[in-house]
């Protein structure tokens, strides 16, 4: 199919072309306008439409540009100022108007003339927070947003000393795929202590946002907070019941799967019982693989990868390098993880992350950049609520392009060996993801359904659960307590909770894309571009039927994918020692 990636801002027809979003005084004619409009025709509830469409990206717009100014330096006070001025000030005035915006138009007659193919998802999601909205909950909402961003802080603030350097945690990580055991041991070691120095403050955290979210869904009228939650992110197409069914499947099709792996890296490195700092160590006598050295080397390698794949992917990647819209490196006092921020009036997207050299960046850029060409391919929809998709379909977009990209890796490594190293730790990665997702979904269905519980009781459950998806075959026992607040790297938990059972919807639903891809190269980049290219103009199971493939998590299912991934490492193997 067709494609740009020389997009451009939507031209404003609505809001002055110099606006800026200042203070609520400013915006709030705006407002007032969309809510007091007199919509007598469809011609007049489409232009409505389309002026609240343009006043929503501006202000989202706004809104990421503070999250990513402040994510990036952590330790400016402005940045944070900035970010919370939004917080407390703007967007709790905007949820009022929003709700009476949005009765407005469930209630205008002309609404049914509105094309159901295109709009239903956009419709049903109002009527959704229309459903939703208690004035009561603005400022918990408000007060939540505040806490959660304090995560970020307080992780973006840990570092250790190696020998004589200081790094981050991500930089320090990076030593943990060291041949030397020694040196793994001392590493994580340093590490595990620098986050159990925080693990009270993080504790209390996160009772904070645990009372306060739960205070939410009480106003709500729901008993718990995961009920509520699961309404407020549109979780049409499966329920809580279908989570405890792809735990159940994971634990009986992917776990003893990850255990063949560590047993095999086990024998690799020639040792009696694997310690949690060996999972990722190379043998004796072999290098940590170094895909690039820094992230202007990475972006210009991952350009490469997404040209040979499809010129397009390429140019999307290049378009952003044009414009500055990414922050790559590790650095002191940068927020952790890594995410690509779509912009909804220029339509180009921000990513960020936080690379230190290692394979686990290399996929992590991947990943980033699949969500980017999601971005650019959703942009030309009419509404920028169409561009609200749902995460199960944004990490398919993400996920697939880890695999999809796999072939052309040779583009950061100087044999052929070591690309077969590299696309070794992508499918175990594939396969060790899955648990974790198990492990931290389960989690986050017993926080939130035992609401009041202590933080003893917490971290039984969790050590509980962690042993549950565990392969039985990592030794652990030297650090207990370091192991009963390992959730507490999950950067999701505190601040998008129960965002994480789509990462795994969205593996399975990966791999078969790469499955796809393995039969019909084109017809399924076909499929992926079409899929993206919808945003949320469809359903979740429409989506996923348009990208060629089944929206199903199963036991069954997961069988049947978790078999195929097992055969392409079989092969992979086989290639390797040929």
């Amino acid at each position: 199919m067709n494609a740009t990636a020389n997009i451009k801002a939507r031209t404003r027809t609505f809001l002055p072309a110099d606006f800026t979003v200042s203070d609520w005084v400013g915006l709030e004619p705006y407002f007032e306008d969309l809510k007091n409009r007199y919509l007598d025709s469809q011609i007049a509830l489409e232009k409505w439409l389309s002026d609240l469409s343009e006043l929503e990206s501006v202000i989202g717009e706004d809104a990421c540009w503070r999250q990513i100014k402040m994510t990036c330096d952590t330790t400016n006070a402005s940045l944070d100022e900035a970010f919370t001025y939004f917080v407390t000030e703007i967007e709790p005035k905007i949820k009022p108007y929003a709700f009476e915006i949005n009765k407005k138009l469930l209630e205008n007659p002309f609404k049914a003339n509105l094309d159901n193919k295109v709009y239903f998802p956009y419709l049903r999601n109002v009527e959704n927070s229309v459903e939703l909205f208690r004035e009561e909950n603005i400022d918990l909402q408000s007060e939540i947003s505040l806490l959660a961003q304090q995560y970020g802080t307080i992780s973006g603030a840990m570092s250790v000393t190696i020998d004589g350097k200081e790094m981050t945690l991500q930089q320090a990580a990076k030593m943990l795929h060291d041949s030397d055991r020694n040196v793994r041991k001392s590493v994580f070691d340093k590490v595990a202590e620098r986050r159990l120095q925080d693990k009270n403050t993080l504790n209390d955290l996160f009772d904070k946002l645990l009372k306060l979210r739960h205070q939410v869904a009480l106003n709500a009228g729901y008993n718990n907070y995961r009920d509520y939650k699961f309404q407020e992110l549109g979780r049409f197409d499966y329920t809580p019941e279908d989570c405890f069914a792809f735990h159940a499947a994971v634990k009986e099709h992917i776990v003893p799967l990850q255990r063949e792996l560590l047993e095999h890296r086990r024998k690799e490195l020639a040792i009696d019982q694997l310690k949690p700092y060996d999972v990722d160590a190379e043998p004796v006598g072999r290098k940590p693989l170094q895909p690039f050295a820094n992230g202007e080397e990475m972006l210009q390698k991952s350009i490469d990868v997404f040209g040979k794949l499809r010129p397009f992917f390429g140019e999307c990647l290049s378009t952003m390098k044009t414009m500055g819209r990414m922050d790559l490196d590790s650095r002191m006092g940068k927020a952790p993880g890594g995410y690509n921020c779509p912009l909804p009036e220029s339509g180009v997207p921000f990513i960020f992350m936080n690379a230190a050299g290692t394979v686990n960046d290399l996929i992590t850029m991947m990943h980033e950049g699949g969500h980017a060409v999601h971005s650019f391919l959703s942009h030309s929809l009419p509404l920028s609520a169409m561009k609200e998709y749902p995460m199960e379909i944004a990490e398919l977009a993400s996920m697939s392009m880890e695999l999809f990209t796999l072939e052309y890796w040779q583009h950061f490594f100087d044999s052929k060996e070591e690309l077969k190293r590299a696309q070794w730790e992508e499918m175990e990665r594939v396969i060790d993801v899955l648990p974790w997702i198990a492990t931290i979904d389960k989690f986050q269905h017993w926080l939130y359904t035992n609401p009041g519980h202590s933080v003893e009781e917490r971290e039984k459950v969790w050590a509980a659960i962690h042993e549950e998806f565990s392969t039985g075959n990592v030794d652990w026992s030297d650090y207990p307590v370091y192991q009963h607040s390992f959730w507490q790297k999950q950067l999701h938990l505190f601040e998008v909770p129960f965002y994480y059972i789509e990462y795994g919807i969205a593996q399975l639903g990966a791999i078969a894309m790469w499955r796809q891809y393995k039969q019909n190269k084109e017809q399924a980049l076909d499929n992926y571009m079409a899929a993206l290219s919808a945003g949320y103009t469809k359903t979740l199971k429409e989506l996923y039927e348009i990208a060629g493939i089944k929206f199903d998590f199963s036991p069954a299912y997961i069988k049947e994918l978790s078999g195929f991934v097992h055969n392409e490492m079989q092969q992979l193997n086989q290639a390797e020692n040929n």
